[in-house]
């Protein structure tokens, strides 16, 4: 039985990870071993920070959806529970958007809510 030469293949299995190590810096783009755990690492990073900028997100539009509020006086947590009272379905990245680029829609909806919670 002949012998089996794996030198094509091993080397097809490296330049593989150093392509995707493309970009970064000094022997991480260069040596295989560094490139590969470099790249595992960035792979588990950006599957993290996608689940984590859901979060980030939802945080902020709160954030400015209170901020919002404030003039009227009513806070976040009533605002959220009179629109639930008066049944409307808005998303609140959709009210942030909604309190920043159209006030006077927005400001329609806290006396509707404002209504709802009296």
């Amino acid at each position: 039985m002949p012998r089996v030469r794996t030198g094509p293949s091993t080397r097809k299995r490296r330049k593989k990870w150093l392509k995707y190590a493309k970009g970064y810096w000094g022997g991480k783009h260069r040596l295989y071993k560094t490139a590969r755990l470099q790249v595992m690492k960035a792979w588990l990073s950006s599957y993290r920070e996608r689940k984590r900028k859901k979060r980030v997100f939802r945080r902020l539009w709160i954030l400015r959806l209170n901020a919002a509020l404030r003039p009227y006086g009513i806070s976040y947590s009533k605002f959220i529970h009179g629109l639930k009272l008066a049944d409307i379905s808005l998303n609140r990245k959709a009210l942030s958007e909604m309190a920043i680029n159209h006030p006077e829609e927005f400001e329609k909806i806290v006396e509707l809510v404002k209504e709802k919670l009296s």
